[in-house]
């Protein structure tokens, strides 16, 4: 081939070399451009939602942060209830009569400092009933005491001189809250008839084992059961809601982390340390942007957002078929005050946070990968031509 010829094949080899570089150039993902072309939508694509992190969408997200008061939980916002009767609870109960004579106290009893008679503890049987003398089977199950004490009294008031009652539960065995878990000492122990809060129950079995950022506290109640963080609780007393009889309070552990890939200091999986971070402490957390290699307006935040919570970040959320969108948030660290914002944006348990390449670096690529064919192909056609050039030089020799 002449040197024509290879000057020629050089010329082709670096132009395929600059068309095919873009897409053949090692990266640690796509870049901003990539990220904004496939959220349009194409065959090949998962579809996703892009957005763009503002004060809005703080507030948005901030509103459906998950709580036990939410509206969707309103089985676990109940004052508390009286303590009820429940089969196998032991009961006492003491009668009382205006005057000596009557059906319970005998006519030589009014020397006695009190008319009244005590009925042997008895638990409340498999049927619900208490045996009171004269009254018969009373139900028990599912009343209060002073529910109890007016049944009793309905019963005996034609046949007793003005009688009372006076009901009272010697050992509860029903209306018990069970505290399982990762705390010093799981229990199951009565109700408080006062009423308490979940912080109380969880302090009377111990409190959590640990230190508390990576516990979460699940409540068991009437078959519906919610989850929310142990910070929560701490942190928002609102949360703190009054526990019930028959509730079941499960503390565990599950450390939260998150991954962050590209451009920053470092990669890989890092706990959160907290109950909570925002996104501008998972970037630093992460080695921050790389100087040398980051795009600023190019940080990504990947999530997987309620069918809600998108249409509320105004989503259209047709293309979306289940009910979990692909959200991508985007924050653009080149403007002053999405620093701000980045203190606010709350990073969720499993996020993934990604931070592109700059083009710039992405084009010194492609320049040291053209530099490199054009070399492969210099390196011959310059041989050749030094050669040619040695042989004519011999040739002129005298």
């Amino acid at each position: 081939m002449s040197i024509l010829g290879l000057m020629r094949w050089g010329v082709v080899a670096t132009v395929a070399a600059l068309s095919a570089a873009c897409s053949i150039m090692p990266a640690s993902g796509p870049n901003q451009d990539a990220v904004r072309s496939s959220e349009a939508g194409s065959e090949e694509s998962l579809p996703y939602a892009l957005i763009k992190v503002n004060p809005e969408v703080e507030r948005v997200l901030a509103s459906f942060a998950p709580r036990l008061t939410d509206s969707a939980t309103q089985a676990f916002k109940r004052a508390p209830t009286e303590i009820r009767f429940g089969i196998g609870d032991v009961v006492s109960v003491t009668i009382f009569e205006a005057a000596a004579g009557g059906l319970f106290i005998p006519i030589e009893a009014g020397v006695r400092p009190g008319n009244y008679v005590t009925i042997p503890n008895q638990n409340v049987d498999n049927n619900g009933f208490i045996s009171v003398p004269y009254a018969g089977a009373i139900r028990a199950k599912g009343r209060t005491p002073a529910e109890v004490q007016q049944a009793i009294v309905e019963s005996l008031k034609n046949r007793a001189i003005e009688p009372q009652a006076v009901v009272t539960l010697v050992e509860q065995r029903t209306s018990l809250i069970s505290v399982l878990g990762e705390v010093n000492a799981p229990s199951r122990f009565p109700a408080n008839a006062a009423g308490e809060r979940m912080l109380d129950a969880i302090t009377r079995a111990g409190g959590p084992k640990g230190q508390g950022f990576d516990t979460w506290v699940m409540l068991e109640r009437g078959g519906r059961r919610t989850t929310i963080p142990f910070g929560q609780l701490v942190y928002e007393p609102t949360n703190n809601i009054y526990i019930q009889p028959n509730d079941t309070i499960y503390v565990y552990r599950e450390p939260q982390t998150f991954v962050a890939f590209g451009a920053s200091g470092a990669q890989g999986q890092f706990n959160f340390d907290a109950w909570r971070i925002s996104l501008a402490e998972g970037v630093a957390k992460a080695g921050g942007l790389n100087d040398s290699a980051a795009d600023p307006a190019a940080v990504f935040l990947y999530r997987g957002e309620s069918r809600e919570v998108a249409e509320q970040l105004g989503v259209d959320t047709r293309r979306f078929p289940g009910p979990v969108v692909p959200v991508i948030y985007n924050v653009n660290f080149r403007d002053p005050s999405s620093y701000f914002m980045a203190t606010k944006f709350q990073v969720r348990n499993k996020d993934v946070v990604y931070i592109s390449n700059a083009q710039s670096v992405e084009s010194a690529k492609i320049m040291q990968y053209i530099r490199l064919v054009t070399a492969t192909v210099n390196d011959p056609i310059v041989a050749a031509a030094n050669a040619t050039t040695l042989r004519a030089a011999i040739k002129t020799a005298p």
